[in-house]
């Protein structure tokens, strides 16, 4: 059975609307990669393959769900790329900080800064301390406040897996508060 084929958006209007979720995009892809730079490429990426690829975006659809997908997506498939690739460093910057108490990962980041700068130390620590699938999930629903069938879109998992994770990540982070803040002050900043 043939289907017929999608009208593509305008290309201006489609290109204004896509901006539109240039700055949310943005912070997502920076918890992702950790990396300003890398999370500008992986932006970057992703509006060229939504501009590429608009003519299957269907309209009438949820444009941010659609964006999200393809980004979880080109980061996805930049990790597991980068598996496979051996990167020699040679910096001066980089062997200076792992000769440092607490190695390359006491070097301050964009989203460190950034983070520091919105959340609470405390939380922030939770936060860092998740495992990736468990961190991703929480922020996806918590932050970003996607539904639980667009986020297993988005990570390509059952919507089962998604909710596990969102309850799970949701436990850590507050097991996590309990003990470096005591009950008292967890429950005054309220639980999700």
């Amino acid at each position: 059975m043939l289907r017929p084929r999608r009208q593509p958006p305008a290309p201006a209007d489609f290109s204004a609307e896509v901006l539109a979720f240039l700055e949310p995009l943005y912070v997502t892809a920076l918890r992702l990669t950790r990396n300003r730079a890398d999370a500008e490429d992986l932006v970057q990426d992703t509006f060229v393959k939504a501009l590429r690829f608009a003519d299957r975006f269907t309209p009438g659809t949820n444009l941010k769900a659609w964006l999200y997908t393809i980004l979880h997506n080109t980061w996805r498939n930049r990790r597991r790329d980068a598996g496979r690739d051996f990167v020699e460093v040679d910096s001066e910057r980089v062997d200076e900080a792992a000769s440092q108490p607490g190695g390359p990962a006491a070097l301050e980041t964009p989203e460190r800064i950034l983070l520091r700068e919105t959340l609470d130390s405390d939380l922030q620590a939770a936060l860092d301390g998740m495992p990736d699938a468990f961190r991703e999930a929480v922020w996806l629903r918590d932050v970003e406040e996607f539904s639980y069938a667009e986020i297993a879109e988005m990570l390509g998992v059952p919507i089962g897996t998604v909710m596990s994770r969102i309850s799970r990540g949701r436990r850590l982070l507050y097991d996590r508060l309990q003990e470096t803040r005591g009950p008292a002050q967890v429950s005054a900043t309220g639980r999700r």
